[in-house]
């Protein structure tokens, strides 16, 4: 037996001290639309239904952790014009650009402000 419906939208949450350090980031820097807020918890729309939903960590359900074991992960259209905008802003922990031939992505990492990994990357052979 399945559940009754699909879902209309995803959100993944991740946990932060500084909730306003982390909106600014993904509000200014990353320019995500802000679509719901729930005051101490933020959801951006980061592309159809999915989302991300930054936490501040005194109130969510979880706890923050030092050691991020969650990847944001971008796929974008043109990884190159990502990455020449990514070389002018400040980011922390801006890789080179890399290209993986055994799951066919070209792709750059840099991390929010709470170190949380944002991978951008785009295809390189169709099915990837």
């Amino acid at each position: 037996m399945t559940p009754p419906s699909t879902p209309s939208l995803a959100i993944t949450f991740l946990y932060y001290r500084d909730l306003k350090a982390a909106e600014a980031f993904y509000t200014e820097t990353l320019g995500l639309p802000l679509v719901i807020d729930q005051g101490w918890a933020k959801i951006f729309q980061l592309a159809g239904g999915a989302h991300v939903g930054l936490v501040d960590d005194k109130r969510g359900m979880n706890n923050w952790q030092a050691d991020k074991c969650v990847q944001l992960c971008l796929r974008v259209d043109d990884v190159d014009a990502w990455y020449d905008w990514a070389k002018t802003e400040d980011l922390t922990n801006l890789s080179q650009m890399f290209q993986n031939d055994a799951i066919g992505i070209r792709a750059f990492v840099f991390t929010d402000p709470e170190g949380y990994q944002i991978e951008v990357q785009t295809p390189t052979r169709d099915g990837a």
